[in-house]
């Protein structure tokens, strides 16, 4: 897989947010069938950082229920953790 591909977006909610100021992780949407191994790659690559680890978390599609019928689904997705080097930062807003 291209490594343009691997990061859909980065994640930024409260705890995402918690999470990069004090245990300086980070959170991204990745495409499904990336690994961690093309993940750590491509992190390393689009942001100039060295990654200590990345954890994955998935979630699979469900079904969207109406009155007890099924019509239509929910996406799943594919998040992944990535914990960043003892120096190292990413800025998502620089400048704002």
């Amino acid at each position: 897989m291209e490594l343009a591909n691997v990061l859909i977006k980065p994640l930024l909610t409260e705890k995402t947010t918690l999470l990069k100021d004090t245990s300086r992780q980070a959170a991204f949407y990745v495409h499904p069938r990336a690994n961690k191994l093309e993940i750590r790659r491509a992190v390393e690559k689009a942001f100039e950082v060295t990654v200590e680890s990345v954890n994955i978390v998935c979630r699979a599609p469900s079904r969207r229920k109406k009155q007890g019928r099924v019509v239509g689904r929910k996406p799943g997705w594919k998040k992944a953790y990535v914990t960043l080097g003892r120096d190292d930062k990413i800025e998502f807003f620089e400048g704002v």
